[in-house]
């Protein structure tokens, strides 16, 4: 394939970067691959791993003369990163980034651009637990979706390339728009996030007083809740402070269905149960129907380490 960018250049170099920095030379989508990350042991490992071409020690070194610069950090830290490489960004190059909440991003990163540089938000639906520069494959993006979310009008061409640079690295592409996207977000992976979160957390207080039994005798339903949990903590911290008002409203919507069937159990309707669960089978079936999972997963017992495909898209700290 016919490289679609001269110079990329990536900002954080964590397991969303350092995956489409090997995919992306996979497919031949960027010539010269520039990259920083506000580790010094990061951008250590970088340099000695060859991931980049250039890796500089500032964000502004970074985004110079690059025609495509994507944003891999967490949502809290966007607005800093985009104060600092706004002046330095070149006329007709595309911003992009990978966080997961899309009106935080667009409110904090907007202000601080030039005239003339096409921003254009997207997310990743696809992660892993693992994080760092030696945590990405080429792999991780194949068969999953890529969220474009612009805000209100783009560049028609400026759009259509990053959607084929995605598309090279093995997503399907779709457009969205920020609040509808952060709505369905907050269903799809930052609510399972949270109740993974609260469920690792009950078993830990549970875990103090029955001598390790649930850590020695975990099954595979909680062995996947502390998968998830193992997430990165300043990632999910911004996440929900960064879209609250969507976490709020799907928390209560939790909340009623969880005194729903409290109140069958209490009640001993066992119909009530079996529907709701048969409910929930289908829509499991639907998501395997789609390609976006594999009605045999693994369960952490098998295959390449760290390649269990979540939903979280947003660079690491480092």
């Amino acid at each position: 394939m016919t490289a679609i960018y001269d110079r990329v250049a990536y900002i954080g170099l964590g397991l969303i970067a350092s995956s489409m920095i090997h995919a992306g030379r996979r497919a031949g989508l960027q010539r010269m691959i520039v990259g920083t990350a506000r580790s010094a042991e990061t951008r250590a490992i970088a340099r000695e791993d060859g991931l980049c071409d250039l890796v500089t020690e500032t964000a502004a070194e970074a985004v110079a003369d690059a025609d495509l610069v994507v944003l891999c950090v967490p949502v809290g830290a966007m607005a800093a990163v985009a104060e600092e490489i706004g002046p330095h960004l070149k006329p007709g190059c595309t911003l992009s980034d990978v966080g997961s909440v899309k009106r935080a991003v667009i409110e904090a990163v907007r202000p601080h651009l030039p005239d003339g540089v096409h921003f254009i938000p997207a997310h990743p639906l696809a992660g892993t637990e693992h994080s760092g520069p030696r945590s990405g494959f080429a792999e991780l993006f194949d068969n999953r979706y890529t969220l474009v979310v612009p805000d209100g009008a783009v560049d028609a061409d400026a759009l259509d390339r990053l959607t084929r640079f995605w598309e090279g690295m093995g997503a399907h592409v779709e457009v969205m728009e920020p609040e509808h996207h952060d709505l369905v977000l907050m269903v799809t992976s930052h609510a399972p996030h949270l109740i993974a979160y609260t469920m690792v957390g009950v078993a830990d207080d549970l875990r103090r007083v029955t001598d390790s039994e649930v850590i020695k005798y975990s099954a595979a339903g909680f062995r996947d809740f502390t998968r998830i949990a193992a997430s990165d903590p300043t990632m999910w911290r911004d996440v929900f402070l960064n879209n609250r008002e969507a976490t709020m409203e799907i928390l209560g919507r939790f909340i009623e269905e969880l005194m729903r069937l409290q109140r069958a159990i209490r009640k001993g309707d066992g119909d009530l149960l079996f529907d709701y669960f048969t409910r929930t089978r289908a829509i499991r079936r639907s998501i395997i129907e789609a390609g976006q999972d594999t009605a045999a997963p693994d369960f952490g017992r098998g295959g390449r380490p760290g390649q269990r495909t979540g939903e979280s898209g947003e660079g690491e700290t480092t």
